[in-house]
C-alpha cells in the first residue's frame, strides 16, 4: 500500500519530553493513521486502518501490553 505522507501533520504526545524516545502520529487521508519514530522522521512509517488503530489503542488503555 502506498500512502502520500507529504501533507501529513505529525504530532507527539503532550507527555513526551524533548530528549525522550517517542513516536509521532498523523491522521491521514481516508481515515488512516501514520506512526513514525520522532528521532528518524525520514525513516519508515507504519500506517494503520481505523479499525487497527482502535484495536491497538483499546489494548493500550486496557493494559494488554503492560509488562507483568
Amino acid at each position: 500500500m502506498s500512502v502520500d505522507l507529504s501533507g501529513a501533520r505529525w504530532f507527539k504526545s503532550s507527555r513526551s519530553s524533548a530528549n525522550a524516545e517517542c513516536v509521532e502520529v498523523a491522521f491521514l487521508d481516508g481515515g488512516k493513521i501514520g506512526v513514525r519514530d520522532s528521532k528518524n522522521p525520514t525513516g519508515p512509517t507504519l500506517v494503520f486502518t481505523p479499525g487497527e488503530w482502535e484495536a491497538f489503542t483499546s489494548g493500550v488503555h486496557g493494559g494488554e501490553f503492560d509488562s507483568h
